[in-house]
């Protein structure tokens, strides 16, 4: 089976890359604990233009559905309120009904979907939006579950995760589609790349993928690892996020994060946690057909590149050194430029 998990120390439990795995001697198993969020920089906050018009879609809507009102209950993450007034949300029905909230910012092809993390919300990628929407169609979105999506399903795995992407991906014009997945979200943009077909031109992850390839944690492994959660939840995702972020990151920032990503409903992020480490990539990985880059930080164990390709030969790895896991939020301003690298690669504009 091949796997994208990653194991942390004995004091993190779970490690924050969300499908990567870290395997220390022997008999020491993995799960994996997928995870997004941002900070707030008033200068990034972008205007935001919808490509999409909902007037001419009947399946989206730019109307918030009152049955969503207590998705929203939670809020957007905490640098939502900094957001432009014009990026208001527009709605479409996943696969099974439930209403997925997105956003549409710039214009140009190819068009960047960005999937946020466990416990988290599209507000999340906001220090990326000011240089992405300068370029191209940048298109944010809340998972079901997640930021003020639904919450009305009951099976919370990758594969449904997928789904709400490619829900999203149908009703944009664009004739190219790269999808960008932090920690997981990488997952989840894998179990989206079949159902976008032939427009997908490839996928970034950001932090994960460091463990493709290797096997997944036993369920009782699993279990043991999880029950901290079951526990105490908003206690444990108190002292648990700290520990993913870089030494030299912004107080403010950590004590925000972990705030909003506690908020998020127990019976959603643990059913999500079991999900993303029971996920069959054997039969995934072939069914996708495009490069996969992957943004990884130097705070765990970094992708082993040359053992990876040997899975997927169309996999390349960047190590951004001196950051934590939240590396999109910790430091954009060395990690917005390889972002933009990678997708001019697989535009074919430049050479990775």
């Amino acid at each position: 089976m091949i796997s994208l998990r990653s194991i942390t120390a004995v004091a993190l439990c779970l490690v924050a890359a969300a499908c990567s795995r870290s395997r220390a001697p022997a008999a020491q198993s993995t799960a994996v604990s997928p995870f997004a969020s941002t900070s707030a920089n008033p200068a990034a906050s972008p205007s935001a233009s919808a490509a999409v018009n909902p007037a001419a879609n009947p399946a989206v809507s730019a109307v918030a559905n009152p049955a969503v009102s207590a998705a929203a209950s939670r809020g957007p993450g905490p640098t939502a309120a900094g957001q432009s007034a014009e990026s208001a949300p527009l709605f479409v029905n996943s696969f099974d009904g439930v209403r997925i909230a997105y956003r549409v910012y710039g214009q140009g092809e190819p068009a960047i979907v960005l999937i946020h993390g466990w416990a988290c919300d599209s507000s999340y990628w906001r220090e990326q939006l000011a240089d992405l929407q300068a370029k191209y169609t940048t298109v944010t979105l809340d998972l079901a579950g997640h930021g003020e999506s639904g919450r009305n399903r009951a099976d919370w795995s990758m594969a449904n995760y997928g789904r709400d992407v490619a829900a999203v991906v149908q009703h944009l014009p664009n004739r190219k589609i790269v999808l960008v997945g932090h920690l997981m979200g990488g997952p989840v943009a894998l179990e989206a790349a079949p159902l976008v077909g032939r427009r997908l031109i490839g996928v970034v992850g950001v932090d994960t993928f460091t463990g493709l390839g290797l096997p997944p944690p036993a369920r009782q492994t699993l279990e043991k690892e999880i029950a901290p959660f079951r526990s105490d939840f908003v206690g444990y995702m108190h002292r648990f996020v700290p520990l993913l972020f870089a030494k030299s990151a912004n107080p403010a920032v950590v004590r925000e994060v972990a705030d909003d990503m506690s908020r998020e409903p127990p019976r959603i992020a643990i059913a999500s946690l079991i999900g993303l480490n029971t996920l069959d990539f054997d039969t995934l990985l072939p069914q996708i057909h495009v490069p996969i880059i992957a943004i990884d930080s130097d705070a765990g164990r970094t992708a082993n590149e040359a053992r990876i390709r040997k899975i997927y030969p169309a996999f390349r790895a960047i190590t951004l050194k001196d950051a934590g896991h939240f590396l999109m939020l910790e430091d954009p301003q060395r990690f917005n430029p390889i972002l933009l690298q990678a997708i001019a690669s697989l535009a074919g504009a430049a050479p990775l």
